[in-house]
């Protein structure tokens, strides 16, 4: 085998294969739900790895005071934090429509600390444990490697949720008014389209899709209110690399920079932390738009 030929032993590569594509998938949807705010609102989202948390937040809550079960923490979790994105789009964001998009940078920031702040001072630092469903306990054993039914889930939950949002936004009636209601809102709106509500819901998908990475990143990762804080920075650069508002763009870079770093972790362990930045300074200096973005 090829992992033979290296001196690695199979169980190792793989399974930092399988470590890259989970993390590839925290990174794709959570990028996407980057590109789709950026590209559509043109906001620097930086509240992002906040609502994240606020996701795996809202899962671990409603499991602990109202008995909601994962799948169910898995619908209303996302649905409850992209209200929450909504609220911030209508009474927040709006306001900075047509300004330099440091503004925007600035505001999300700002957020982001306070929510962090806010949900360490109710919850400590510390961890909290979220359980598994019962039906992904377990694993099966490939030969070369043993699988845990809970991560297959995660690669495919996340996969199916990235291919159905490119399908919306790239395939749809709905997707083609976003996007043309982002080169020319006035002409829409001239057609009857009411594009405020367009953008505020897609600002409220975007968050959405950050609070369900949250729910399926709480039993690996524990749900501690500074976990969003550790990741944004890889997810912003996945989303460079991507190319800004790139939908294809971020599912790609993403699953594909996380396998990229688990095989780092076995050929080059001390650069691990940093291989997506590298590759990040690379693609500005060869194309400064990312690998899917559009040069004007």
């Amino acid at each position: 085998m090829f992992s033979d030929l290296l001196g690695i032993a199979p169980q190792v590569l793989f399974g930092q294969l399988l470590l890259g594509l989970i993390n590839g998938s925290f990174y794709a949807v959570l990028s996407l739900g980057l590109a789709v705010i950026f590209g559509l609102l043109n906001i620097v989202n930086f509240a992002h790895g906040a609502l994240y948390m606020l996701g795996a937040f809202a899962a671990w809550l409603l499991g602990k005071y109202l008995h909601i079960d994962y799948w169910g923490a898995l619908i209303l979790a996302p649905l409850i934090v992209g209200f929450i994105g909504v609220v911030l789009d209508r009474f927040l964001l709006r306001r900075l429509a047509g300004v330099d998009h440091l503004y925007g940078l600035l505001l999300t920031f700002g957020l982001a600390m306070l929510i962090e702040g806010l949900f360490v001072k109710m919850f400590g630092a510390s961890g909290q444990p979220f359980a598994a469903p019962k039906a992904l306990n377990g694993g099966v054993n490939l030969g070369f490697m043993f699988l845990p039914y809970y991560r297959a889930w995660v690669v495919v939950a996340s996969l199916v949720v990235c291919a159905v949002t490119w399908y919306v936004f790239e395939r749809t009636k709905i997707g083609a008014y976003l996007r043309a209601g982002t080169e020319n809102p006035k002409l829409l709106q001239a057609f009857g389209v009411n594009v405020p509500l367009l953008t505020t819901l897609a600002y409220g998908y975007g968050v959405a899709l950050a609070a369900f990475a949250g729910v399926l990143a709480a039993p690996i990762t524990q749900v501690n209110p500074l976990m969003g804080s550790n990741l944004i920075i890889v997810v912003f650069a996945v989303v460079v690399i991507g190319g800004m508002g790139s939908i294809m763009g971020a599912i790609v870079t993403g699953l594909s920079m996380g396998v990229v770093e688990g095989l780092t972790k076995v050929f080059w362990p001390e650069a691990s932390s940093t291989i997506i930045f590298i590759v990040m300074a690379i693609v500005l200096v060869l194309r400064p738009a990312g690998l899917f973005g559009r040069t004007n």
